[in-house]
């Protein structure tokens, strides 16, 4: 009895100390360097977001915090890396929540349940994908690039560099009766020379190279696949306003390994608010074709949870096969 007594009384103070040991290293973050991590190369338009708030977040967290790129599996190599990394807030992934929600439903064995793996600390911005064709291109709209898809009866091609982008291109093609076939590119500028041949006849992009190659007139933007206008393009014409049925808004967050503990999430929640909140930042994301998008962390996390749900749907209905 006595025994039994001594190991209960063990067992108690060796919780309360891993208990104090939790709480000082939660009062203590950040305790080192901070890396944000990068799903794609640098230089790329995602690299170009996450370098700016690796930028901004560094003096509020008093600390060093860099970008380490790890391109490839469409964001997977990047997602598993922060997965397996110590849940101390130390390595954050700055990618498309979307994506990430897609990833586990295009891919037959994922190496990370995101469910479970990943927990979601704050959301960035909301943004569209879209939808582009050669500058030079004779097509002006939706309905001009689907007749000319319908007459190729099979032969027409599109390019994409992300889960997301693909998806989008999928629905268009399935709710459009095509038949076309997709080209993946590991980054979005890779494809630009394709479709200025002629290889390729359309690509989806994220709003930061669509954008960009739109102004120097390498691309026409044809259609963004958000339900309506955002204030970052509000020039610019949704799908479904255009009788293609495609709404699919995209949307950014910063996340965290699961098992980091929920003070050491609401501070990086309140970083990222505060930058968000900044005219500078906020400018910053429209310029970006991004709409700036604050939540609290249980907010941002049941989104998530949400979307890894729905992206079943969407892929079942872009008649997708995981790979």
């Amino acid at each position: 009895m006595k025994m039994k007594r001594i190991g209960i009384l063990c067992a108690t103070l060796l919780s309360l100390a891993m208990g104090a040991a939790t709480g000082k290293a939660q009062d203590n973050y950040p305790s080192d360097t901070i890396k944000f991590v990068c799903a794609f190369p640098a230089g790329s338009g995602a690299d170009i977001i996450v370098r700016h708030f690796a930028e901004k977040i560094r003096p509020l967290a008093g600390r060093n915090v860099i970008v380490e790129n790890r391109p490839g599996a469409g964001g997977m190599v990047a997602l598993t890396y922060t997965a397996k990394a110590k849940p101390d807030g130390h390595t954050v992934f700055l990618a498309g929540g979307n994506a990430v929600a897609a990833n586990m439903h295009l891919i037959k064995n994922p190496q990370v349940d995101a469910k479970r793996e990943i927990v979601v600390a704050a959301t960035i911005n909301a943004m569209p994908f879209m939808l582009a064709v050669d500058g030079n291109s004779p097509y002006r709209s939706i309905p001009d690039l689907t007749k000319a898809l319908a007459e190729k009866k099979g032969k027409g091609s599109y390019a994409f560099s992300s889960p997301f982008a693909k998806v989008i291109a999928e629905l268009y093609k399935v709710r459009g009766n095509l038949e076309t076939v997709g080209v993946s590119y590991r980054a979005a500028a890779d494809s630009l020379n394709d479709l200025a041949s002629g290889a390729l006849d359309f690509g989806v992009y994220d709003p930061i190279v669509a954008l960009a190659q739109a102004k120097t007139g390498k691309l026409r933007i044809l259609a963004i696949s958000t339900p309506q206008r955002t204030k970052a393009s509000a020039d610019l014409p949704t799908f479904v306003e255009q009788g293609a049925n495609v709404d699919l808004p995209g949307w950014w967050a910063a996340m965290v390994p699961s098992g980091t503990p929920k003070p050491v999430v609401q501070k990086l929640n309140d970083w990222f608010k505060t930058v968000l909140e900044n005219q500078e930042s906020r400018e910053f994301l429209l310029q970006m074709g991004a709409d700036p998008m604050i939540t609290s962390a249980d907010a941002a996390q049941a989104l998530f949870i949400k979307e890894i749900e729905a992206w079943g749907e969407y892929v079942r209905l872009a008649k997708i096969e995981a790979q």
